[in-house]
This record gives C-alpha cells, sequence and structure tokens, in this order.
C-alpha cells in the first residue's frame, strides 16, 4: 500500500494498517494473561491491568507506524522541493547552535570566562607595569650607566672614525677610490 493511501488518523477505524514490511514484534496477550499476578492485586485488577498494558502496547505500535509514514512523508516533500540531507544538516545545526547560546549553561560559561578574561588582563597590566618600572630603575642604576657610556664611546670611535675619513672600510653604496668588482663572491 502506497504512504498516499495510508490512513494516519488515529481514531479512524483503520488505524495502523500499513505494509507489513513496517509492523513492530506483535503483542503477545496470551503471554501477558498467563503471567502471574502480582501479590496484592487481585485476579480482577490484574486483568485489567492486562488489558490496559495490551491497549498501551498496541497504541505504541500505531504511533511507530504514524511516525514511520509521516517521516516518509517528509522525506517525499523534501525531494520535491529540492532539499538535499546536507541542507539538513546545516540548518539542524545552526539550530542547535542558536539554542545552546541561549542556554543559561552557555550564558553562565560565557560570563565567567569574560570575568577570567578580564582579570587575567588586569593582572598583565600589573605585571607589565612592574616590570617597566624595574628596567627604568635598572637603567638609573651605577652598573647600567658605566655599561651605557662604554658603549657610547665604542660607538664615538667608530662612527667618529667614519665621519673623519680615517677609515680604509668600503662604503656600502660602492662610492670612493675603489670601483666594486663585477662579481662579488659570496
Amino acid at each position: 500500500m502506497d504512504s498516499a493511501g495510508q490512513d494516519i488518523n488515529l481514531n479512524s477505524p483503520n488505524k495502523g494498517l500499513l505494509s507489513d514490511s513496517m509492523t513492530d514484534v506483535p503483542v503477545d496477550t496470551a503471554v501477558a494473561a498467563q503471567a502471574p499476578a502480582v501479590e496484592g492485586l487481585t485476579e480482577t485488577e490484574a486483568e485489567e491491568l492486562r488489558a490496559e498494558l495490551a491497549k498501551v502496547e498496541e497504541e505504541i505500535v500505531t504511533l511507530r507506524q504514524v511516525l514511520a509514514a509521516k517521516e516518509r512523508h517528509c522525506g517525499e516533500l523534501k525531494r520535491k522541493l529540492g532539499l538535499s540531507t546536507l541542507e539538513g544538516l546545516k540548518q539542524n545545526l545552526s539550530r542547535s547552535w542558536h539554542d545552546m547560546q541561549v542556554s543559561n549553561a552557555y550564558k553562565k560559561t560565557q560570563e565567567t570566562l569574560s570575568q577570567a578574561g578580564q582579570k587575567t588582563s588586569a593582572a598583565l597590566s600589573t605585571m607589565g607595569s612592574a616590570i617597566s618600572r624595574k628596567l627604568g630603575d635598572m637603567r638609573n642604576s651605577a652598573t647600567f650607566k658605566s655599561f651605557e657610556d662604554r658603549v657610547g664611546t665604542i660607538k664615538s670611535k667608530v662612527v667618529g672614525g667614519r665621519e673623519n675619513g680615517g677609515d680604509n672600510l668600503p662604503s656600502p653604496t660602492g662610492s670612493g677610490d675603489r670601483p666594486l668588482p663585477d662579481h662579488i663572491p659570496f
């Protein structure tokens, strides 16, 4: 029987009439009737409970069949509309991501991480200020002044000698008395 001819109305006398491939394991009412009654229940109460159980199990089978029919129909509609499985997956992921972002757990985690980031930023800023202050103190120390003076002396000797023409080092631009060779080996 095709899905268009199936009656999925739960109030219909033909409810649950689907192809044999969609039926679940049948409920064996004979086994349920043979089960011993639970202590404290009369035989009449046990019969009523067994009947209700059989009815509920039958409804479950019917609902599974209806759900399967609806899922097939949904698949057919999606196929006709050209919606692929990938599109459905994208929509599901997008919807799930949105649902997660509006959840209380996500919001609390986000707030906690934001606060932790602010505290870390403040701590690093304080540490950076302390390091800058220590470097400033070190720069003003006698040892650093002595080192700075020595570097300055060496620099003035190197740069001062070039400005006076006292060195014989070739200029990086190649100007001077000697022409640069055509090829310079490395």
